[in-house]
């Protein structure tokens, strides 16, 4: 005889990553006497049924840390098991607060960078955010197409010295010899600094010329069924379903496009900002937007609950890090 074993309860939680101006952010010590005691986590906790998430996320951090929150941004949501419950936890961005953050109940807290963690052991579920931390909020794709390859590169250092450190080389009108001498050429550029650099569609020619990764485009994304043996790879999406299959690859991020008017189809359908946030509710990746956006536009993407934005033409700029 079978018993079906009864599926554990859903529970509500809220998390947030306080980030000071040098992108680091603070995990905290579970206290003796709660489950995983010891282990290292975001802080927050348990929303309550009167409660929306933000009101959690303000009451939990002024309980554990004695801080007040002025402004905070939705960004990701992930779903985890445990044996005794199932944890949705929805992940916050906060940038300013009141107060300096005391261990009000936890043991201990850490100040910690993306890619230099001090502390252990980490909560499970804690564990897959520090990937989505180590990607910055702009997203720079190159545009040779339009400005030439001369100007283009030009940018892609100005854009370097300036900070950035995420670029996509997306050139479709260069040859097969033209795109990898382009590449090249890009890769010793950003050789020395910290910029991860990432190629449209060409999985082949990422690995041989040892970039950082591959961004599929959406075609190339529904077609694949595994995610592609790259460091880094990120894909297009336009709608639930391009989304939610790239969720189920475990790609690293995605753009959504396009959000606003591009000079290359100004009366193409958009987004806006509305069904953005519509779209990407809930949703387990980070999210850069695209489409007709400025450096202007990086605070109103990210309170509709994206990580960040993706440039084309506006490079140059494209320096946040």
């Amino acid at each position: 005889m079978t018993h079906n074993m009864p599926n554990p309860p859903l529970v509500e939680v809220v998390a947030a990553i306080l980030t000071r101006p040098d992108d680091s952010f603070l995990l905290a010590c579970r206290p003796p006497g709660k489950p995983y005691a010891g282990y290292w986590e975001f802080p927050g906790g348990k929303i309550e049924a009167s409660e929306s998430a933000l009101q959690a996320l303000s009451r939990e951090l002024h309980e554990e840390l004695g801080i007040t929150v002025d402004r905070a941004f939705p960004w990701i949501t992930r779903v985890f098991r445990y044996p005794h419950a199932t944890v949705r936890l929805q992940f916050y961005r906060v940038a300013e607060w009141q107060g300096e953050p005391i261990a009000r109940e936890h043991q201990q807290l850490a100040w910690q960078s993306a890619g230099n963690i001090t502390v252990s052991p980490l909560l499970p579920a804690n564990q897959p955010i520090l990937r989505s931390l180590m990607l910055p909020s702009t997203y720079a794709i190159t545009n040779a197409s339009e400005t030439g390859e001369t100007h283009s590169l030009h940018a892609i250092r100005q854009a370097l010295q300036r900070g950035l450190r995420l670029l996509q080389i997306r050139e479709k009108h260069l040859t097969d010899s033209q795109l990898t001498r382009y590449a090249q050429a890009v890769l010793q550029l950003a050789q020395g600094t910290q910029a991860k650099v990432l190629i449209n569609g060409n999985i082949a020619l990422a690995k041989e010329l040892g970039l950082d990764g591959v961004h599929l485009t959406a075609a190339q994304l529904l077609s694949l069924h595994t995610r592609p043996e790259v460091d880094w790879c990120g894909a297009s999406c336009h709608n639930e379903e391009e989304l939610y299959h790239a969720e189920s690859l475990g790609i690293d991020f995605v753009t959504v496009s396009p959000v606003c008017p591009t000079p290359s189809h100004p009366n193409a359908p958009t987004l806006g900002w509305r069904k953005l946030a519509k779209l990407i509710r809930g949703y387990s990746l980070p999210v850069y937007a695209l489409g007709g956006l400025m450096p202007d536009d990086l605070i109103p993407a990210q309170e509709q609950g994206a990580h960040g934005i993706a440039l084309m033409r506006n490079l140059c700029t494209s320096a946040q890090p």
